[in-house]
């Protein structure tokens, strides 16, 4: 429908400004010269207070209006809302792209900017839409979440990423180049890459951009069965276009212009919040005609 393509193209705008924005943003973020570490693993307890931030590029309009969040440990979260609501922005944030113009993000209770920036990078995996594929051959891929991993413990990530089979009907199986940005993958197969990357990297926070928003019906099924998997008992944030893919999470929180307007169950939300029971009925309308 022209809906949708006017829909797709205001979204790849967004995304296009957003990488601009941080290919030209300044190296602002900086270790702190006496950096915070934790007592052994996180818990992956994250709280967002009271945050706002605008991006350089774009000074007067801000991202992120006033938003406050406390995710429990292990919790699955949902962050829907229309194209530019800040969902990204988030991300960009707790990734630390950028630090926020006020308020504060924590991780067990540590403010993120007292920790160093790779420490902070290595309890997070990131999943997005597009996941990035180097030139080198699948092993290489994989371990790229731990480096100093075994085959084994590779292989054991591939297999609960529902991408062993594939990749053993590969020419030289895991041994195979993947070619460059992984152009010998489908969609489908890259995205089981990257949770197998996720799954050895075995972080406290998943970063989940509208992973299944490009695959078909049989290639999304098996990667949702690979996230479901990631997700347990970790704590995840979940970009998602299509509710249906979100429905069942622990939390929904929806944003709109930078502002946090609710949170509550996929019921809940029905009943008490007017944007999402619209984005709800057009979704599911669609998908029933």
């Amino acid at each position: 429908a022209i809906s949708g393509v006017i829909a797709e193209l205001h979204r790849a705008a967004g995304a296009l400004e957003r990488l601009m924005d941080l290919l030209h943003a300044e190296n602002e973020i900086e270790a702190p010269e006496n950096p915070r570490s934790f007592n052994g693993k996180p818990s992956g307890a994250l709280a967002l207070e009271k945050l706002t931030f605008a991006y350089p590029s774009r000074r007067q309009t801000l991202a992120i209006d006033d938003v406050s969040l406390a995710i429990e440990p292990g919790e699955n979260v949902a962050l829907v809302g229309p194209s530019g609501a800040g969902k990204s922005t988030l991300f960009d944030l707790i990734l630390r792209f950028y630090d926020p113009n006020s308020g504060a993000i924590r991780l067990d209770g540590i403010d993120i900017r007292e920790l160093d920036p790779l420490e902070l990078r290595s309890h997070i995996a990131v999943v997005s839409q597009q996941p990035a594929m180097f030139t080198g051959n699948v092993w290489e891929n994989i371990r790229y979440g731990r480096p100093e991993a075994g085959d084994e413990e590779v292989r054991k990530a591939a297999e609960l990423a529902y991408a062993d089979n594939f990749i053993e009907q590969l020419p030289e199986k895991y041994d195979s180049f993947l070619g460059e940005s992984g152009v010998r993958l489908s969609g489908g197969q890259k995205q089981r890459i990257a949770i197998a990357r996720a799954i050895l990297k075995d972080p406290e926070i998943l970063l989940l951009d509208e992973a299944t928003s490009a695959l078909d019906a049989e290639s999304e099924r098996q990667v949702q069965m690979a996230l479901e998997r990631l997700m347990r008992n970790r704590t995840s944030l979940i970009i998602a276009h299509r509710l249906a893919t979100v429905k069942n999470v622990d939390r929904i929180v929806v944003l709109d212009s930078g502002k946090l307007i609710a949170q509550g169950t996929h019921r809940e939300l029905l009943q008490s919040c007017a944007l999402y029971e619209n984005l709800a009925r057009l979704q599911f309308s669609e998908n029933s005609s």
